[in-house]
């Protein structure tokens, strides 16, 4: 999907979550560590600066959001979540995005303590594509959203 944006406008991408204020909350298209996400930022910007300080914070407190809402669901799906990470890059995609990563205590010691990229191809490999496997804690990470939403937004 080359226009992920014009289609969450349409309604017809189908990784999409939920409308934040600042942008669409996506699940990923590789769950490699489950329950991961995006915020793809629904304006023109390619960093994070060239956003007004206001916008800035707001798009950093949606992400703080998606985390919030991927932390409740992965801990009631698995165990063994340990924490969440949060990444803004840019360097494959040049617009305006963040990546909330949720972590494992199953993950391999050696791995456990990086960033998400240390697994190299593993962590695109086919297997881990976003399917009906997901289903289940999509709909939670969804949900989630929907409780937190209307309250964080009242409050900020």
């Amino acid at each position: 999907m080359n226009d992920r944006l014009g289609a969450a406008e349409r309604g017809e991408n189908p990784t999409v979550l939920a409308r934040m204020r600042t942008g669409w909350a996506v699940i990923g298209d590789v769950q490699h560590l489950p329950g991961y996400c995006l915020l793809l930022y629904a304006g023109q910007a390619d960093h994070l600066t060239d956003l007004p300080r206001p916008e800035r914070a707001r798009f950093l407190f949606d992400l703080s959001l998606l985390g919030e809402a991927v932390e409740a669901a992965c801990r009631r799906h698995d165990s063994d979540f340990r924490r969440l990470n949060y990444e803004v890059l840019g360097n494959s995609w040049e617009h305006l995005h963040g990546h909330v990563h949720a972590r494992y205590d199953w993950e391999p010691p050696a791995l456990r303590h990086g960033p998400v990229w240390r697994y190299g191809s593993e962590r695109t490999d086919p297997v881990h594509r976003l399917d009906a496997r997901h289903d289940e804690l999509r709909a939670a990470i969804t949900g989630e959203l929907t409780k937190l939403l209307p309250d964080a937004y009242e409050t900020s």
